[in-house]
């Protein structure tokens, strides 16, 4: 059986406040050419990356990669919860919304 959802239902947001930031949830596609962002669906933020899922090398691009894209510095992200899974959520302390670019695709 498939559930499907009605088609005026909206996605919940891919990111929550909490005291000093906020949490993103994301899906990551690790071995991508290039990281890049590819949207945003289910609730979690897609993003693509350009580091194969070894070693840690795609979870330290992930958070190189929210830190440009959100306008902070690295050590300001850090991996919440996801270390070897690709469904992952990433804390950014010291804002308290995401960019508007992404709230607009949200």
């Amino acid at each position: 059986m498939t559930v499907t959802r009605p088609p005026d239902a909206a996605d919940p947001p891919f990111w929550a406040p909490t005291d000093d930031g906020i949490v993103v949830s994301v899906r990551v596609v690790p071995g991508a050419r290039r990281s890049a962002l590819a949207g945003a669906e289910g609730g979690r933020l897609r993003i693509r990356l350009a580091a194969p899922p070894v070693e840690g090398r795609a979870n330290e691009e992930l958070l190189r990669f929210v830190a440009a894209r959100f306008g902070v510095r690295r050590r300001q992200v850090a991996l919440v919860r996801g270390e070897r899974s690709r469904e992952k959520a990433v804390a950014v302390a010291g804002i308290d919304r995401p960019p508007e670019d992404l709230l607009s695709d949200d």
